[in-house]
């Protein structure tokens, strides 16, 4: 059994996907990030980074339970406990580690500070809101190049770097403004991983999660969003 800690975030919709994907059995326990349970004693001990996701795998057998933190390490960790959506061979391996990397160190990244500057951040940050969505814009056309090329991010085979980008890619175009009759390798493959019975059986949940993440970001008080945000008295010069 694997318990899954996390909120309705594009990171931990990746590690729902993969669960699913393989079959796994699992446990969701969420977690209020905006009510500031990351911090507590308890959470802390899973991940001393305060993030979601986080998984704990509990092994039946010896009784012992391993953690793991960061989605791209907990894709990985689950490909490789299974041997699936991995690659069959050292060179199918490594360019799926390739753009599993590519997600994690530019979608992610991109896709979250083009997010925080459109959506969070006060009136005046002109040049971070700008310079952020013309990369999130610079990075689908990347996707929409790889995707005219092979049928899956990671090569000929649907694998973890899919799980991984996918999230972000297919749930957030609208929010930049996206237009996806421009880019129709990428809405192919946004349709082939929405037809999968693997998120056919999260969406609903993935749904109500998503929605209850953001009543909660405009419910919370202030001083709950500030630290999350890591902002006003929170701020480290």
């Amino acid at each position: 059994m694997i318990d899954l800690h996390g909120c309705g975030s594009p990171n931990v919709l990746k590690v729902l996907l993969m669960l699913e994907e393989l079959d796994l059995p699992y446990r969701f326990h969420k977690v209020d990030v905006f009510g500031g349970e990351q911090y507590s004693a308890q959470f802390l001990a899973l991940n001393p980074n305060n993030k979601v996701p986080v998984i704990v795998d509990h092994d039946p057998t010896s009784g012992d339970s391993h953690i793991v933190i960061e989605s791209g390490a907990i894709l990985f960790y689950l490909s490789e406990k299974t041997g699936r959506m991995l690659g069959n061979t050292l060179k199918a391996r490594s360019e799926v580690v390739q753009w599993l990397m590519f997600q994690m160190g530019s979608v992610g990244p991109m896709f979250g500070q083009a997010l925080h500057f459109q959506y969070v951040a006060p009136a005046g940050n002109d040049y971070a809101r700008r310079r952020y969505l013309t990369e999130v814009r610079r990075l689908y056309d990347v996707i929409e190049t790889r995707l005219s090329q092979l049928p899956w991010i990671g090569g000929e085979d649907y694998s973890i770097a899919d799980i991984a980008t996918w999230p972000w890619a297919a749930k957030y175009h609208k929010g930049f403004e996206i237009k996806l009759a421009s880019y129709p390798n990428l809405s192919r493959w946004i349709a082939a991983i929405e037809a999968r019975p693997a998120y056919s059986r999260i969406h609903e949940f993935y749904g109500a999660l998503f929605k209850e993440a953001l009543q909660r970001q405009r419910e919370t008080d202030r001083d709950h969003l500030d630290r999350f945000f890591g902002r006003g008295c929170y701020f480290r010069d």
